[in-house]
């Protein structure tokens, strides 16, 4: 089956006035995989994770002509062995209008731009396993999947558990 052509979208940078529609994407992203109960998120939360004094987070949407299309958010971890930065995309969404145009590797390339922009040596994700249509757009783009590591994850009590066992921090220096 031949995909239609790619149309170009355009992508940008999220600005404050977004957080309304990035809050809305993230959860058509989780109502997509099954994980809407999971949602904590809400906009204050998301205005201070991507514009607050300190952002942690960045995020893109991409637009067809002037409706919202899908978006990425990402952060910039660091790798050791490369003693580099690499990009860590958090979440990728087309909304299915839009689906089957080329947007999610176009939004893939834009990730990528950025991260070789900024001296990235690489760019990581997770992706579910029954997520095929997600997989067949990774693959196309050249990524490929790491199967001797396994995700490891620690929230809610066993995160403030783990905390307890530690004498409390000093702050961040920010930098």
């Amino acid at each position: 089956m031949t995909e239609p052509s790619a149309t170009p979208f355009s992508i940008d940078p999220a600005t404050p006035s977004d957080i309304p529609l990035v809050l809305s994407l993230v959860r058509e992203l989780a109502e997509y995989e099954g994980l809407a109960r999971e949602v904590q998120a809400t906009e204050a939360l998301l205005h201070e994770a991507l514009f607050g004094p300190s952002p942690v987070a960045h995020a893109v949407i991409a637009r067809d002509g002037g409706t919202p299309a899908g978006f990425a958010l990402y952060f910039f971890s660091f790798s050791t062995f490369l003693a580099r930065p690499g990009l860590y995309l958090e979440d990728l969404f087309v909304r299915p209008a839009f689906r089957r145009r080329g947007l999610g590797r176009q939004l893939l390339a834009h990730l990528a731009r950025l991260a070789v922009d900024r001296g990235c040596g690489r760019m990581e994700w997770s992706v579910l396993n029954w997520n095929e249509t997600a997989l067949r757009v990774y693959r196309a783009a050249g990524a490929r999947p790491m199967s001797e590591w396994t995700v490891q994850r620690l929230t809610g009590q066993a995160l403030r558990d783990l905390a307890a066992a530690a004498p409390a921090a000093p702050p961040a220096s920010g930098r």
